[in-house]
């Protein structure tokens, strides 16, 4: 489909200085959602409180799921949802996109695949999968207000991440008992995860395989290490292009540990270029160069297999044409 999304301009009554937006909504409370739930039932439980109080935050529009604003008593949660309460009401505009406002347009995000069960985007790089506690604009914002246009009365639910500085498939279901089944066991669904790399410097093996041990240290960064304890991850590369000073990669893991891909390649010195947090010397993107290419799983009812695509960045391919 050719659906697109573009950042709205800023709205009339916030005040920019700089790329920060003033008046972010204040929150008292934030829950982890750990099994499918209502969202009245769940706040009645985590709140401590009266029935009418909670409704009365529903309808004040001071609950928001995943950062998106839900007045709903029924509204379906699930599995790894946060749910968070504001000291005061949140418009509907500012739920999608307050915490940073870029001076430039973000690229258009596109949706590539969408059905009765699931719904999948190319999200641009620099654009979070799912909000976080420090930025609200997200992909699974812009599904939120898309499906809402639509005249759908349905809601994404979120499957798996990929980083912010990563462009991609970024995969979400639009039914909570598939969703349960495939939270379960996803990685057992999953039967293939690929990406397409630019690395620094020319590989000696233009093929191989790396495995590893990945843990976090104190500044929230992965490591490779020998010890069993932590979670063994499986990286598989090819080199596709070269050039005397990069190499683009087909790469497929078998693990989706975070920041997989990024540290093997800095374990074999060649890291991705544009990668601040991982050793990189050089930016001829302007952008972190990795990009999930190519996303395929087992629908857990069906059986069948989906397959979805994103196109390599037009910028990976021009950094090795020949001049």
């Amino acid at each position: 489909m050719n659906t697109h999304y573009r950042n709205e301009k800023t709205k009339r009554g916030r005040q920019v200085r700089g790329e920060s937006v003033q008046n972010a909504p204040v929150y008292t409370a934030t829950y982890k959602v750990q099994r499918s739930d209502s969202l009245l039932e769940f706040l009645l439980r985590k709140c401590n409180t009266s029935r009418n109080n909670v409704k009365n935050l529903l309808v004040r529009k001071q609950v928001l799921v995943n950062g998106s604003v839900v007045t709903q008593y029924d509204f379906p949660l699930a599995k790894d949802d946060e749910v968070k309460l504001a000291k005061s009401p949140v418009r509907e505009s500012e739920s999608v996109k307050r915490a940073v406002v870029k001076k430039t347009v973000r690229p258009q995000m596109k949706i590539i695949y969408e059905d009765d069960d699931f719904i999948a985007v190319d999200k641009p790089c620099g654009l979070l999968s799912v909000e976080n506690e420090k930025e609200t604009e997200c992909a699974y914002g812009y599904v939120v207000e898309y499906l809402k246009t639509q005249g759908k009365n349905i809601r994404p639910y979120i499957l798996h991440r990929i980083d912010k500085e990563t462009s991609g498939v970024l995969v979400f279901a639009k039914n909570i008992k598939l969703h349960s089944m495939l939270k379960m066991a996803w990685n057992e669904f999953i039967t293939l995860r690929e990406y397409v790399a630019v690395a620094e410097g020319v590989f000696e093996k233009k093929e191989d395989t790396i495995v590893s041990y990945l843990k976090e240290n104190v500044n929230k960064l992965m490591y490779s290490t020998n010890d069993i304890k932590g979670q063994k991850a499986i990286t598989h590369f090819e080199v596709m292009k070269e050039s005397a000073q990069y190499s683009m990669l087909r790469v497929r893991i078998d693990t989706g540990r975070k920041n997989q891909i990024r540290v093997h390649m800095q374990d074999r010195e060649h890291p991705i270029v544009g990668d601040d947090k991982y050793g990189h010397t050089k930016n001829p993107l302007n952008r972190l160069g990795l990009h999930a290419s190519k996303l395929a799983f087992i629908h857990p009812v069906t059986k069948q297999v989906i397959t979805l695509q994103a196109p390599i960045p037009s910028c990976f391919h021009t950094l090795f044409a020949k001049k």
